[in-house]
């Protein structure tokens, strides 16, 4: 007599329940997180946590500010799996050619490839500062290479935009294609996600480090597609040998104190190893494959940025999505 009304016992339980009890804690924490747009937590690649607070949405294309840094590491790790880039030691002299300056810094003869996903040119900065002259000159290759020699070429770590666009019109010249559509092509078509135009340079060379537009779900997926080792579907779209040099650290932020390979910095949230995009403004991609996670967060990208602060708030994010998650 008494299971007929275990149903109804098991109601009037819940009821008595805070609702916080049933929450997602990882959810309620993003609501605090100031200038915070979205949340999305995979967890062995389904949706586990979706927070849409500002912003378009899940679905439709933000600005991920320098994570297109991380976006452009899959493209040069694309190209050199197709072999239209001999490797990471190729030089830029050699890939860029004409484009390359006559009057280029001296030194800057023996920066590679790999020199320029890493940040280590040696060549001083074109972030910070020196932003807005490097984006109004006349050629923004010509400028990035003229810059003082403040370091050597594989030297430390020294965060510039310009560097990571070296690379991005290396990449132009090697394939003989824009950026823009050979991003569709490599990645857009085979992940299914809309990748729309975005900022080029007065030569047509598409912005080789910020202004991408990608929505949190199409950014999702490619993070998940490092998590898998570059598999999609049974089809390797990437080398694993790839994702595994770019998350081998080159150098480290003079900023955070993480290492940094090529296109991502490396960091350990938790106790587990983590690898990260990061934009200005709250914009972010973690892959933790320990955890079986990947994490895509967007916020407001309008100045004031509140910086390492803001950053040190997502990290906590993630944290607690690991706590969540990883058993």
């Amino acid at each position: 007599m008494v299971c007929r009304y275990i149903p109804q016992i098991l109601i009037a339980l819940a009821l008595l329940v805070p609702p916080a009890v049933f929450a997602d804690p990882v959810a309620e924490r993003a609501q605090s997180v100031e200038r915070l747009h979205t949340l999305l937590v995979l967890h062995r690649g389904q949706a586990v946590t979706e927070v849409v607070r500002e912003g378009h949405g899940l679905r439709q294309p933000a600005n991920i500010k320098s994570v297109s840094k991380t976006v452009l590491s899959v493209l040069a790790g694309m190209a050199i799996d197709r072999g239209l880039i001999d490797g990471l030691d190729t030089q830029l002299i050699e890939l860029l050619g004409d484009r390359f300056p006559a009057n280029a810094t001296p030194g800057a003869e023996n920066i590679t490839f790999g020199h320029a996903l890493a940040m280590q040119i040696g060549l001083e900065s074109t972030s910070g500062r020196n932003y807005g002259r490097w984006v109004q000159s006349d050629d923004w290759v010509a400028h990035v290479l003229t810059r003082p020699m403040v370091d050597q070429p594989g030297g430390r770590m020294i965060y510039s935009t310009g560097s990571t666009h070296l690379a991005a019109a290396a990449l132009v010249e090697a394939t003989g294609r824009d950026l823009a559509t050979l991003a569709r092509d490599w990645l857009g078509d085979p992940l299914n996600i809309r990748i729309p135009d975005w900022l080029a340079d007065p030569q047509g060379i598409h912005f080789g480090g910020n202004e991408m537009l990608l929505s949190p779900r199409a950014l999702a997926r490619i993070g998940e597609l490092y998590r898998r080792g570059g598999q999609l579907n049974g089809s390797q779209i990437i080398s694993a040998a790839w994702i595994e040099r770019s998350w081998d650290a080159n150098g480290r932020s003079p900023w955070t104190g993480d290492d940094y390979g090529y296109g991502w910095f490396i960091t350990e949230i938790e106790g587990l190893a983590a690898y990260y995009g990061r934009g200005f403004g709250g914009q972010a991609l973690f892959v933790v494959p320990d955890a079986e996670l990947t994490v895509v967060i967007t916020s407001d990208p309008n100045p004031p940025s509140s910086g390492g602060w803001q950053f040190r708030r997502l990290v906590e994010l993630v944290g607690l999505a690991i706590r969540e998650h990883h058993r």
